[in-house]
């Protein structure tokens, strides 16, 4: 019996990762920053990816997809993307946030804690106690507890951050254990994963009025 086959995804801060799991093992892995055209460059690399692993669409038995919090758009590229072929190969579709994949396979109690700019912070806590992800300032991260912390805002707290997974690959790994804990389960479809709303916003100034001249 062949073991499972994920591929997994993420475009959601300036970079193009991918990797693919096979079982425990992940077989192939490929990280390519770039600032934009994620939309385009998503799908060659993903095809690159299982061609370089000898491996067809056919193969998969499941997608993983980061869903965020990172850049709206690149959030948005990736998760169509995995909606778009699960619905076209029949198979499922999961949706890991990046908090969650940063904190796999490191020791518990944990703080995961990214930098969301303008002085705030993703947080989430992970362990005996588990804290929901919120969004917090730098000076109300501060006053967490003390411990073990991994994520780009432990600079910002001056605390030293534990080294994570890669993370597409950690993405893989926790969308196995998911799908192994809920074999067969209807599993929800990926969606976006905000904690900050949208920079741009819809104009609040009313439509203007369209005067009919016609007499």
């Amino acid at each position: 019996m062949r073991p499972d086959t994920i591929l997994a995804f993420d475009t959601s801060a300036a970079h193009c990762a991918a990797a693919l799991l096979s079982g425990e093992q992940i077989v192939a892995a490929r990280l390519e920053p770039m600032e934009k055209g994620q939309a385009e460059r998503l799908m060659l690399l993903l095809q690159d990816l299982l061609a370089g692993a000898g491996l067809g669409w056919g193969d998969l038995t499941a997608l993983a997809v980061g869903t965020g919090p990172g850049n709206f758009t690149g959030i948005r590229i990736s998760v169509a993307a995995a909606r778009g072929l699960a619905l076209g190969l029949g198979i499922p579709a999961l949706g890991v946030t990046r908090l969650e994949a940063l904190a796999h396979g490191l020791p518990r109690p944990l703080l995961v804690a990214e930098d969301a700019r303008r002085g705030a912070i993703y947080v989430q806590g992970f362990g005996q106690e588990p804290r929901k992800p919120c969004l917090l300032t730098v000076d109300e991260a501060a006053t967490l507890p003390p411990g073990a912390v991994t994520g780009s805002g432990a600079a910002l707290l001056n605390r030293k951050a534990l080294d994570p997974m890669p993370l597409a690959e950690a993405i893989a790994h926790v969308a196995a254990a998911r799908l192994g804990d809920s074999p067969g389960a209807d599993l929800p479809r990926p969606a976006p994963f905000y904690l900050r709303g949208a920079d741009a916003a819809p104009p609040s100034d009313p439509p203007p009025v369209i005067l009919d001249t016609v007499t």
